[in-house]
């Protein structure tokens, strides 16, 4: 997995597990043409509503946390998607908490005395 079958537009149509007659392109899961159609066809999302992955990664780490479940114990496949995010998420965090590169120094000295 996956095929996708195509619209005129080009646009991904449908997803397939296997090739068929309307389904011949193979694309990896990976693929941000994939990414887009699921997230697309998963409907508008409020943005603090957390996605299932989302959930599902939290409870992951917290079981391996806790020594409930062993990274060992999952398939070889699940071990380097849960990996992959793992990175993936990191670097979102690292985007989102980056500084900006400015400093800043408010010289307050033209406020007198307003602020004391």
């Amino acid at each position: 997995m996956p095929y996708v079958r195509r619209d005129a537009k080009g646009e991904i149509e449908s997803v397939h597990r296997t090739s068929g007659a309307d389904a011949l392109e193979y694309l990896d899961a990976a693929d941000p043409a994939i990414r887009a159609f699921f997230e697309q066809a998963g409907g508008p999302r409020e943005e603090s509503e957390p996605s299932l992955a989302v959930i599902f990664d939290a409870a992951l780490d917290a079981l391996l946390a806790k020594h409930v479940l062993s990274l060992d114990e999952l398939a070889p496949d699940a071990q380097a998607a849960w990996l992959l995010r793992k990175e993936e998420r990191a670097r979102q965090e690292k985007k989102r908490y980056a500084a900006s590169g400015f400093v800043e120094i408010i010289d307050d000295s033209a406020f007198g005395s307003l602020g004391r």
